[in-house]
């Protein structure tokens, strides 16, 4: 199956290794073209796990916002040039802007214009369960994070939005680009 993507990354340091290396799968193993649209966080965060080549040789254009609306990938989303939007990973200050409507940024701006035409949109949040997890650094050791209790009902908020398809792992995103065809 052939697929075009808007992959939205945002700043979140947990889970960027995972969900990188599972798109960098993707794209040897489909036929997948991948825009990847990326927040100022994640230009940092991406450049702090030294992550910036391999996400350009992921995708076959990568912008950077400007804000909310520039580059201009709204557009483009709603009438039909892409087959779906990726958010992966999201921050908890994403998810929150997304659940409450706030569209002021590049990426959740393009979720709501997306979600408006019914363009299917798979989001990745990092803090989904209370309690603590375990992420891992830019130098490879390890740090203990608690969930806030705010952050994980935002994560559940955005499971029972309509047209929103919340992912749990980096995992899961082969399956959901895989079964596109069946979604829309």
């Amino acid at each position: 199956m052939s697929a075009t993507i808007l992959w939205g990354v945002t700043g979140a340091g947990d889970l960027i290794q995972e969900t990188v290396g599972a798109m960098d799968e993707l794209v040897r193993t489909m036929e997948l073209k991948v825009t990847v649209s990326l927040s100022k966080a994640a230009v940092q965060v991406l450049k702090w796990y030294k992550l910036t080549h391999k996400l350009n040789g992921i995708s076959d254009k990568v912008y950077v916002e400007k804000d909310a609306n520039t580059p201009f990938i709204a557009g483009p989303l709603q009438v039909g040039k892409y087959d779906c939007l990726l958010v992966a990973p999201a921050t908890a200050n994403s998810v929150a802007k997304i659940v409450t409507g706030i569209a002021d940024t590049l990426i959740t701006n393009a979720v709501a214009q997306a979600n408006k035409t019914q363009i299917p949109i798979f989001i990745l949040p990092v803090d989904q369960k209370g309690g603590t997890t375990t992420t891992i650094l830019p130098n490879g050791k390890k740090i203990a994070l608690t969930m806030r209790d705010v952050d994980v009902e935002n994560s559940n908020r955005l499971r029972r939005m309509n047209g929103i398809h919340t992912l749990k792992t980096p995992g899961e995103i082969k399956e959901v680009i895989e079964n596109l065809s069946s979604i829309r």
